[in-house]
């Protein structure tokens, strides 16, 4: 988010302490530069670094940055020494070729206490913990096996959204919390087992409650934290982050508890307990003596509160992107549509399995993806020893930045790639798992999204189901120039105003009923 300089600048106590880290900083600071080659970048202020420079949107700050410095940029957040790689080689060389020697995490304060003190997949730090747990979810939770094995709970509330679609036909809906209750359903049934968030007597949150918190914690996991960069100060909490973190930290554990204890109720006394969702299966992994690192209740809670954010928003996220952008350009859908007439009919809805034979509709959602990366700049990694890249140094202890959204946007990757054109992708090899640099939205190496295929199923099955089974267009005389394309900066990057859209059902009837 915006660093409010002017906050700084207002408390007495900092104003006490510049004047005697001031001079200190920058004697160190020079004494570090002796010694490295650093990547070209901007001079630092004192004590800020060049936190000046970093507007709402860090992403489009780097780039401009990066416009100027070149592919490779070193900056200064406060007192920390930040590289931004924003090319496809600079991406390659950060999480391929020195992917072990950068797979470190910073420890923020969002890790420390929104993540259980970093017990969750994305904040861990490097190690023996970490490597359990991508090995946890890349062999128990995420495997082919696992996923079909709960296909049936996503077609079903794939099912029910578009039921609720065309009970809300030619009305305006805010499409994002049809797609946010979708995704939200989908996870609720692989991961918890039930939907916890649905309105009953016993739940301890509202659906719109929960939603908020959701937001609220992708919200508070991207933002700049003055405290993560100017530590000396982060006793203030400047920008009230910390507090939020605590506030919503509390409410995810009273939810996770109350998931925990139903799930180890139903499990007493059940002898050989066949494991029924993703929450069974980390319970009987805590109670497995052969394990590394025993994997502690905190870090099932901190898993769990993972694999639903996580599993939430990226979707729910692409697929309003999606449809927002093809508003702007209705020529497209007649493409989309004509190709879901020929390959589906009009007789049936579109499954996982069909997606292959849908070339088109993949590469909308590869163009979504690309013009609108979830995270743009993927989750700040950490150099654990130094390296050198591009005959720059990276000294131990710099933060690691990979801009996808430049690089999405590199006219010598992409013709007209301010433009939404989803043919770029077709015939194409480019894709999405974390070997074709220039389209990175899941990310690469070590650290990249471990849910990253159940993530793609629910993002081209829903796409491919809303241009089938719809016709869509703005509400009452609102033209497509007029559609607000801005955007808010998180550890997510959804649409800063909810896309309004207007559903006209397109099959027979009798599709769209339970």
């Amino acid at each position: 988010m915006a660093i409010d300089l002017a906050a700084l600048g207002s408390v007495s106590t900092i104003a006490t302490c510049l004047a005697t880290f001031a001079v200190l900083l920058l004697f160190c600071r020079r004494l570090g530069h002796r010694k490295y080659n650093l990547p070209p970048g901007p001079k630092p202020w004192p004590i800020i670094g060049n936190l000046n420079l970093i507007g709402s949107l860090p992403h489009r700050s780097i780039h401009a940055l990066s416009l100027k410095y070149g592919p490779i940029l070193h900056v200064w957040f406060g007192s920390n020494p930040v590289v931004v790689g924003s090319s496809i080689e600079m991406a390659e060389a950060m999480l391929k070729t020195h992917d072990n020697t950068l797979a470190g995490r910073p420890k923020f304060a969002a890790g420390k206490y929104t993540a259980y003190n970093y017990s969750d997949i994305t904040w861990s730090q490097y190690g023996p913990y970490w490597r359990q747990a991508r090995r946890i979810c890349l062999l128990e939770l995420f495997n082919a096996k696992r996923l079909e094995s709960y296909e049936n709970i996503r077609k079903q509330e794939l099912h029910l959204f578009l039921n609720e679609l065309f009970k809300n036909e030619n009305k305006t809906i805010f499409l994002k919390n049809h797609l946010s209750d979708l995704s939200l359903n989908v996870i609720s049934g692989m991961v918890l087992g039930k939907k916890y968030t649905v309105k009953s007597d016993n739940a301890i949150f509202t659906p719109i409650e929960f939603k908020k918190m959701l937001d609220e914690l992708f919200l508070l996991n991207g933002v700049l934290n003055i405290g993560d960069f100017i530590p000396w100060i982060n006793f203030l909490d400047l920008q009230g982050y910390i507090k939020r973190m605590k506030v919503l930290a509390k409410k995810f554990d009273r939810f996770m508890e109350h998931v925990l204890d139903e799930h180890i109720e139903r499990r007493k006394g059940v002898k050989d307990y066949v494991a029924k969702d993703m929450v069974d299966v980390l319970l009987q992994l805590a109670e497995d003596p052969t394990l590394e690192v025993k994997l502690e209740r905190h870090g099932v809670k901190a898993f769990t509160q993972d694999l639903i954010a996580g599993g939430t928003e990226s979707s729910a996220v692409t697929v309003e992107w999606a449809i927002t952008e093809l508003l702007r350009k209705p020529e497209l859908f007649n493409k989309a549509t004509v190709e879901l007439d020929r390959v589906i009919g009009r007789e049936r809805w579109v499954e996982e399995k069909d997606i292959v034979n849908l070339p088109y509709i993949t590469a909308i959602a590869k163009e979504a993806m690309r013009m609108h990366p979830v995270a743009p700049m993927l989750v700040p990694r950490l150099a654990r020893e130094d390296c050198k890249i591009d005959g720059y140094d990276i000294p131990k202890g710099t933060q690691v930045l990979v801009n996808t959204w430049t690089i999405s946007r590199d006219p010598k990757i992409w013709d007209n790639p301010n433009e939404f054109q989803p043919e770029r992708f077709i015939g194409k090899s480019i894709d999405v798992k974390g070997h074709d640099y220039e389209l990175l939205p899941f990310g690469s190496g070590r650290r990249m999204c471990p849910g990253y295929s159940l993530g793609l199923k629910v993002i081209q099955s829903s796409l491919a189901n809303l241009l089938h089974g719809f016709n869509w267009r703005l509400p009452g005389n609102m033209k497509k120039e007029e559609l607000n394309m801005d955007e808010i900066y998180g550890l997510s990057t959804p649409k800063k105003f909810p896309l309004e859209a207007v559903a006209e059902p397109r099959l027979p009837p009798h599709l769209y009923a339970l």
